[in-house]
């Protein structure tokens, strides 16, 4: 064999194949990631707070007009027109106890979808990582609801409702919403990225969901009225959890689906009867 043939030979064998397969990003390294651009986080919240309520007459105040005038119209419907049950609560107190984490999830929710579309031109110019974006949109959701809350508290003070350590539980149903409402965010802002249907969609759903919620009643009605069954599937809505944790925690620890004792669980007294009213 000539030596031309066994160099080939040795090259043939000494070869080396690179394959190259790429792997799922770990959840940890997606945090590490935008922990390192926690700036551009902080920029972007900053600049939707400020774009919120640029050019408006009374600027912040809409985040407390808005959930305002959706109770006095909750408040006239529900509470006046068809006497719903407050189980226990004052009903302005019950339902803007329901309305605040309501309009936390609803807000967030609409605002994550829409995000990578309202920050196209941004993603596509340079890189970073993308959960920034949803993630900053619902910050903005969160600071509406800390502005908001000042008003359930001075209706909580009007009606005489004083706090005890069940408020304390407070931040982690906050949490809880706003888990619910990014988690399902992300899966409709890639879904909106490929059918602008969800565009349309998803607001009313979101309006949809306001009735279909227990905002403006107790979910205890859903269970004396429907059954235990109809009630466990209704419960798979994440924000009735979070709703009655809200009025649990207000209201002192009373469970929102207890049912209101009737006159026929109530310890009965006896009445007067003619005989007992004309003795003397």
């Amino acid at each position: 064999m000539s030596s031309h043939a066994t160099l080939a030979a040795a090259g043939s064998e000494a070869a080396v194949h690179i394959a190259i397969r790429s792997t799922p990003p770990r959840i940890w390294d997606e945090v590490r990631e935008v922990w390192h651009h926690r700036e551009l986080f902080y920029f972007l919240a900053w600049r939707d707070i400020l774009v919120r309520y640029k050019q408006t007459v009374i600027g912040i105040l809409w985040a407390v007009l808005r959930p305002l005038l959706t109770l006095l119209i909750f408040v006239f419907i529900f509470g006046r027109v068809a006497k719903l049950p407050a189980q226990g609560m004052p009903y302005p107190v019950m339902v803007f106890a329901g309305l605040l984490p309501w309009q936390l999830f609803s807000t967030s929710l609409t605002e994550c979808s829409t995000s990578l579309i309202t920050n196209s031109n941004l993603i596509s110019k340079v890189y970073f990582p993308r959960l920034i974006v949803p993630a900053s949109a619902v910050i903005v959701s969160f600071v509406d609801f800390a502005i908001s809350f000042g008003l359930l508290a001075l209706l909580m003070i009007f009606y005489h409702v004083w706090p005890t350590w069940h408020l304390l539980a407070l931040p982690f149903f906050t949490l809880l919403a706003l888990i619910a409402s990014t988690g399902a965010g992300l899966w409709l802002a890639a879904l909106n990225v490929e059918y602008r249907d969800f565009r349309y969609v998803v607001p009313f759903f979101v309006q949809l969901g306001l009735y279909v919620s227990p905002v403006g009643f107790s979910s205890s009605l859903v269970r004396d009225k429907l059954g235990e069954t109809v009630f466990v599937l209704y419960s798979l809505n994440p924000v009735v959890g979070v709703v009655d944790g809200f009025r649990w925690a207000i209201s002192g620890g009373r469970s929102p689906t207890t049912p209101e004792p009737t006159a026929a669980s109530s310890p009965t007294t006896p009445e007067p009867t003619a005989a007992s009213t004309d003795h003397r």
